[in-house]
């Protein structure tokens, strides 16, 4: 059986080697790339940093920076015409708060299978967007799995 199409879909992407495979997942579950929105959400710099203090780091110069990755990902899945996003907050819930802000009927992230300690101290950025996630959630096996 072949899933219909959805109208809009969410794709977050951490620039990690399955981002690609992300993409080209939420392509081929839309009509149009346009319908695709791939986003990545940047954690906000801490003022008193002494990077942003000096000037070195701001949020105009990584923003332009994540853009243009975003674009090289959305040009590398084939993905010409899908929205590329770069928001600032926590990676779960701004995707999560994204995908209802645009309405999107279903979410692809990538996982990183991450588990035990690591798990416990980073968090799940895909197990945050589930539970916050206002539409489906596809959660793609990570590429390097056994």
């Amino acid at each position: 059986m072949i899933a219909p199409k959805q109208r809009t879909i969410v794709v977050p992407v951490d620039f990690s080697d399955d981002s690609v495979g992300a993409i080209r997942a939420g392509l081929d579950r839309v009509e149009k790339p346009s319908d695709l929105h791939v986003v990545h959400v940047l954690m906000a710099l801490d003022y008193s940093s002494p990077g942003v203090l000096r000037e070195f780091a701001s949020h105009e110069n990584r923003e332009e920076v994540a853009k243009r990755h975003v674009q090289e990902l959305i040009d590398a899945a084939g993905a010409q015409g899908a929205h590329g996003v770069v928001i600032i907050g926590d990676p779960g819930l701004a995707s999560a708060d994204y995908a209802k802000s645009v309405k999107a009927e279903l979410m692809v992230v990538a996982s990183h299978g991450r588990h035990g300690v690591r798990r416990f101290l980073l968090g799940s950025t895909a197990e945050r967007i589930i539970r916050h996630a206002h539409c489906s959630v596809l959660v793609l096996r990570r590429g390097d799995a056994s």
